[in-house]
Order: C-alpha cells, then structure tokens, then sequence
C-alpha cells in the first residue's frame, strides 16, 4: 500500500523531537497482551489475512497523538495502538494526513481501516463512520503567561484575536461566538490553523491572545512551555455540553465492533487505566467505552 509523505516544518518537527525528549521520563511499562483469538475473529477477512491494520491520524494531539514521522506515533494513542494491534494479532500501520478534514475524506473514500484517536464525535460527522469513545474532554484556552487579555471563559473573547484547529468542533463554537461578538461590535480575528503545533506557535509568538481547543492538549502543551504559557477557562462548558472523542471505524463494520471489544478488554484488565494515567489523563477516563456515545442534539454538531 502506498503511504502519504507528509512534509513538516521546522517548527513542527522541533516539537515532536521536544515531545518524544520529554516522554522518554515515561518510564510506566504498559501490560503486553495476549491475542484474544474471540476479538481477533471479529475482525474483516481482509485485515486478518493481509497481517496489518492502517490507523489514520491527523497530526500531533499530545500527549494523545505525537507525531514523529509520517509513520510513526508516540503518546497514549501509540500506547493503546500497540495494545489493540497485540489483542488483535496484527501490525498497527500509521498514516498521517494534514489535518482532521483530510483525514474525514478519507474514510469517506474507503483508505482506512481506523484511527485510534481521539477524535470529537458528533453525530452530524458520523454518516460512513463510528466513533468508538474512550475520553471525555473539555475545552480551554491556552494563554500567554499571567493571562494578560483576562480569559476566564468563552465569553472573554469579544475583540480578541483566538486561535483554533481547522474544520474542529472548537472552530465551529468559536466562530459562533465570534458572530455574537460582531454583532455587538466587537468581532474576533478567528485564526485556523491545520495543527496544534502551528496555533501553540501562534500564541508563543503573541500573534493569538489564546488558542481554544481540547483541555489535554493543551495542558500537556502549557506543561512544556516553561512558563511561557498558562491554562485559562479550564474545566468550564465553553459552549460544549459532555464532550466524548473515540477512535474511528467504517460504520456498522466489523472493525467498528472489533474495536470496542478491544477497548473492553483493556478496561477490564486494566491496561486502559495504567496508559492514561501514565501520560497524566486519569480526568479524561470514562467508566466504560461505548460507539458513538455523544447525544444527538442541535448541541452536539460539529459544523
């Protein structure tokens, strides 16, 4: 199978040399698993018989998804990858596109067998695919050290200029609240950027009075920045309800069903509680992972 090269930037690689430096102090040995022959049966003939599984993502999600090639993750995502490619007897593959609509498009196309996320599910995304969830997430912002333009929520960011991830849910939110903000004659200069990375870069440099995205992310991104930047909004609805992200699957299939069972599996034995809480994720379990567990409401689009 033929497999994209993503082209990075400097600064993009820099930071996953950065990350892949810090988590080496990630010592916790993750549990090996056994091949569950009862899982591994759930799974299409074609995956089983060709020995490997292609798993999308869409760039680095730390501590999540570390991107240190076009082939090759770290993070809590690898961690389980490896986990889930152990159950089922196979080669985790990764592939990396630019960007979560890239990635989308994809599955529309038939290219992927799964990403192992997380990924935001909302129901209006769904159509060919499934969300198998294993996270709950928040959403914040990433400030400048001190929070100089005072962020306390989503409210806080008429007349600012607010940096977010390209064709996210975060996006979509942001740029309602950036219509109310215009019509009260204050509007938001909406940065979209492709990556993380690129909108953390953004901030650094004071060209974003804040980045809005997932509270994981971005806290391991604060974590890393020494003292640069704060974490503001935290904990907070900022225009979400619950906010489940799961790995992705072909909806209805067999991999969709396989993957679930995995993720039971790692559930039950505890392996799925020992990689979060290696990479500092323990308030983003969920008691039990679930397909498309977000509720479908007017709440819950992404566009």
């Amino acid at each position: 199978m033929l497999k994209k090269t993503i082209k990075y930037t400097a600064f993009v690689a820099t930071v996953a040399i950065t990350a892949l430096t810090s988590s080496s102090a990630l010592t916790q040995e993750v549990p090996t698993q056994n091949v569950n022959e009862s899982i591994r049966a759930i799974l299409p003939d074609n995956i089983r018989e060709r020995g490997y599984i292609v798993a999308v993502n869409s760039g680095s999600y730390p501590p999540y998804q570390i991107v240190l090639g076009p082939d090759k993750l770290d993070g809590a995502s690898n961690d389980l990858a490896i986990a889930i490619g152990q159950l089922f007897g196979l080669e985790v593959q990764h592939q990396t596109v630019a960007g979560l609509g890239a990635m989308l498009a994809g599955f529309d196309a038939g290219r992927y067998d799964m990403s192992i996320g997380p990924t935001g599910d909302f129901p209006d995304r769904r159509g060919k695919i499934d969300f198998i969830d294993w996270v709950q997430e928040y959403v914040a912002f990433a400030v400048q050290k001190g929070n100089p333009k005072n962020i306390q929520s989503l409210d806080d960011v008429c007349g600012l200029t607010i940096a977010v991830m390209a064709a996210g849910s975060a996006e979509r939110v942001l740029k309602e609240k950036a219509s109310a903000c215009a019509k009260d004659g204050k509007p938001v200069e909406v940065q979209s950027f492709p990556d993380q990375n690129s909108a953390i870069l953004a901030v650094r440099s004071k060209r974003s009075d804040g980045f809005f995205s997932g509270q994981a992310p971005l806290t391991y991104f604060v974590d890393q920045s020494s003292g640069v930047l704060d974490l503001a909004a935290a904990n907070l609805p900022n225009g979400f309800g619950d906010i489940y992200q799961g790995s992705i699957a072909p909806a209805g299939s067999n991999t969709s069903k396989a993957i679930l069972a995995a993720f039971e599996e790692l559930n039950n034995n505890g392996t799925y509680a020992s990689i979060m809480k290696k990479w500092g994720l323990e308030r983003n379990m969920i008691a039990k992972p679930g397909i498309n567990l977000a509720p479908d409401t007017e709440h819950f689009k992404s566009k």
